[in-house]
């Protein structure tokens, strides 16, 4: 007889259609664990999908500007081969800033300029400034013979870098 009752009330309250009630009290049943696990992955899940590198901190350029700067950043030395300037330059950074996420600090910025100087050189400089001081690189692009120059000894030193690395 108890069991008649247990349906007759289902049936009467439309079959499986659920109170509002119901719900209510289901979600303020487990709502900590549910912002217990949001909690969770907000700590740990979010700052290794935002990871910050170099490349993801550079501004954004104009398609002219990107085109000359994809040519320096994309540099590996006379014989194509082995380390590029970007490459170079992140190493440099993580040098300075051993076992530091430096791109997500709030105190560090990273510009990239493209200026041009004639119609085949544009100056492009990079600038990295942050908590532990800042660094400066100037270089000049040939858009025409993709050469480029240095015009300060930090930039000398990175094109070193990369046209001998092995």
């Amino acid at each position: 007889m108890g069991k008649d009752r247990g349906r007759r009330r289902k049936e009467g309250e439309g079959g499986e259609k659920p109170r509002k009630g119901d719900f209510k009290a289901f979600l303020k049943k487990r709502a900590p664990i549910y912002l217990g696990l949001a909690g969770l992955f907000l700590i740990f899940a979010v700052p290794e999908l935002t990871k910050g590198d170099l490349e993801s901190a550079l501004p954004e350029l104009s398609a002219e500007d990107q085109k000359i700067a994809d040519i320096l950043m994309g540099y590996n030395g006379p014989n194509q081969a082995g380390l590029t300037v970007m490459e170079a330059l992140s190493d440099k950074i993580a040098e300075e800033y051993p076992d530091e996420k430096i791109y997500n600090n709030k105190e560090t910025s990273v510009d990239l300029a493209v200026s041009k100087v004639n119609s085949e050189v544009y100056q492009v400089t990079f600038d990295f400034k942050s908590h532990g001081g800042e660094m400066n690189y100037d270089w000049n692009v040939n858009v025409n013979s993709n050469e480029i120059d240095a015009n300060n000894p930090d930039s000398k030193h990175i094109l070193d870098l990369v046209d001998f690395y092995d």
